[in-house]
């Protein structure tokens, strides 16, 4: 069932009257205006040294968009006040906003899960027979609001950035593109031009029973903080994304999560960390927390390097300590280390001929 009747057109409207970018700028000077001047370190031309924050965001619906932005800025702030030059906000990191759609709280089974599974396959099956049964998807959803909030969120995170100055990623949007509906994640820089973005491309079971459409290339983008990648979530979950990066350039590898399950330590294993070891870059997980349209959110945020550049040896530079609560995780990074030690590991890959011969088919099979 498509939002399209006149109804869901008036209310549209409203919503852009809501979200219009004269309101926001308005309240974005105040806020700004209001805490005083923030005086962040620039980074050095070549890279060098930097600090770099992983932001742990609790989930809050914001029926005024205003609340949201009132949240970022201070999340920002914070990470600007502690010196960083970069910082890097979780997935799904626009949800928030769907609190300006009244009874979206009602829709939460819908949304988690579309229902029990045994529902989901019957609903499955209907559309195979091709059964005209009325149905609003999480992707129906995400188009109806999804121009309003592409246009509050660029115009949020940019502001931002510039006033800051400071590189942002603004974690991962739901937002129509075309058609189809992706979860994409931007990076603004300091002057608050958006630098690029990056479609998920591992996508989830449940975001394919969403609807969602899958990313099929990896960005690297060159900055101030040197040479970085935004992949998504379940994208760290294969040693490929990280191995394809490195090997495009990347040194700071930003990963925004939104995992719907309970804290584990060992599955939590299945990301960030061992990627990082694997193929040497400096690793960032911001992570959403908190319930909101029926899930639970965990994770802990964090700053990851190879353990040979970790003062402890344990691979991790920061991490928020609550896998369920807000936090910041600040820590400084040198690139310049990184790159001598990429230079001299004691036992980088020698033989990249074997790829060559066996990846292209036992990919194609």
């Amino acid at each position: 069932m498509a939002l399209d009747g006149w109804k869901e057109r008036l209310f549209r409207r409203y919503l852009y009257w809501l979200c219009r970018p004269a309101r926001l700028r308005r309240r974005l000077t105040a806020l700004i205006g209001e805490g005083g001047p923030v005086h962040t370190s620039v980074p050095l031309p070549d890279g060098g040294r930097l600090r770099v924050a992983a932001l742990q965001v609790k989930v809050k619906l914001s029926k005024d968009p205003l609340d949201y932005a009132a949240e970022v800025h201070r999340m920002v702030r914070e990470a600007a006040s502690a010196g960083a030059q970069l910082a890097v906000f979780p997935e799904y990191n626009n949800i928030q906003l769907l609190g300006m759609l009244p009874g979206v709280e009602e829709m939460s089974r819908a949304i988690s899960d579309g229902g029990s599974s045994e529902e989901r396959r019957e609903e499955r099956g209907n559309r195979r027979e091709g059964s005209s049964r009325p149905a609003v998807t999480v992707a129906d959803v995400i188009r109806y609001v999804g121009p309003v909030m592409s246009q509050f969120l660029s115009v949020l995170y940019s502001t931002l950035a510039a006033a800051y100055r400071v590189h942002v990623m603004a974690g991962s949007f739901l937002l129509p593109d075309g058609e189809g509906v992706v979860n994409r994640a931007y990076l603004y820089g300091p002057d608050g031009r958006l630098i690029g973005t990056q479609d998920k491309v591992h996508l989830m079971p449940v975001e394919m029973d969403w609807g969602l459409s899958a990313g099929t290339e990896f960005h690297l983008f060159e900055t101030g903080v040197g040479r970085v990648a935004a992949p998504v979530c379940m994208d760290a979950t294969f040693y490929e994304t990280f191995r394809i990066l490195e090997l495009m350039g990347a040194e700071v590898v930003m990963i925004p999560i939104a995992n719907p399950e309970p804290y584990n330590y060992w599955l939590a294993l299945r990301g960030i960390w061992p990627r990082v070891q694997e193929c040497p870059v400096y690793g960032i997980k911001s992570a959403l927390v908190g319930s909101a349209l029926g899930f639970a959110f965990t994770g802990r945020a964090g700053v990851f390097a190879p353990v040979e550049l970790t003062p402890d040896g344990s691979g991790v530079l920061a991490e928020v300590a609550s896998a369920e609560e807000e936090g910041v995780a600040v820590a400084e990074i040198d690139l310049h280390a990184l790159r001598e030690f990429r230079l001299n590991h004691p036992w980088r890959d020698s033989n990249p001929e074997l790829y060559v011969r066996y990846f292209p088919s036992v990919y194609q099979a």
